[in-house]
Order: C-alpha cells, then structure tokens, then sequence
C-alpha cells in the first residue's frame, strides 16, 4: 500500500511539473508571435513615415516657386537656376525620382530613376493657389509651392 501511495505520488508530480512546463512553453509562442505581430506593425508605419518624411525634405530643397505639377502626376522640383531638378512620379506600383533637365513636357524615364518606396496611390492635387495636396499610399500631405505673394 505504501508502495502504491508514492508511486501515485511521483506519477502527480510529474504531471504537475507538464502541465507547469507546457504553460511556460505556450507562454513563449504566444509572447513571440505577439512581438512578431507588434514588429511588423512598426516597419509598416516606419515605411509609411518614410515615404511622406522623404517627399517633405526632397520639396523643402527647392526654392521659391520651383515646385511645380507637370503632366497628370510628376512632381517637379528645380534645383535653383540650373535648370535641372527632380521629377517624382509613380510606376508600377513604385514611387520614382529622376534628376533630369526641367522642360515644360518631362518624359519620366524609369530605367535612370531611383525608387523612393513602394505606393499604388500617387496624386496631385491643386488646393489653393499656391498648394498642393500629394496622396500616397501612406497617407496625404501638403506641399506649399512657393512663389511671390
């Protein structure tokens, strides 16, 4: 009888000692995929800065009225009184940038440009006489042109 009780015993303490064990170890997927979860939210958002951050300080380079619209969607922004500047506009499904020779008709090249990010959207909006709105995937802006008062 005695033999029984503390073989009953070991066999108690071994299940506790699972079923603690099993707790712990869901305890750490649950955490990772958390995290995975919560990381990947992050980039999503960093991207999403990133593309707006970028369209901000490649506009903030150009000077008084040297941000101009061309076109349905290219974005021309003049590098002072070179005549050259960068022209931003959208293909397949990526935002591009080219430096180029600013004219009246640009022809965007996608094959000489540089990819910005990765946007489905990207408009150009005129909203007020010396505003743009630019929307992209990662949300909406606005661009003061410049320009004399």
């Amino acid at each position: 009888m005695e033999k029984k009780r503390k073989s009953l015993l070991g066999v108690y303490t071994i299940a506790i000692a699972a079923f603690f064990l099993t707790g712990f170890l869901l305890l750490v997927v649950f955490g990772a995929m958390s995290y995975r979860s919560a990381v990947a939210v992050q980039e999503s958002n960093n991207m999403n800065r990133q593309l707006l951050s970028y369209l901000v300080t490649s506009a903030g380079s150009g000077r008084d009225g040297t941000i101009t619209k061309s076109g349905s969607d290219i974005l021309m922004i003049a590098d002072g009184d070179t005549g050259y500047g960068l022209m931003i506009y959208a293909r397949d499904g990526r935002l591009l940038e080219e430096y180029t020779k600013i004219t009246d008709a640009p022809v965007p090249d996608p094959a000489n440009a540089s990819e910005i990010g990765e946007t489905e959207i990207f408009t150009i909006e005129e909203e007020g006489e010396r505003l743009y709105r630019i929307t992209t995937d990662a949300g909406s802006m606005l661009l003061f042109r410049g320009g004399s008062q």
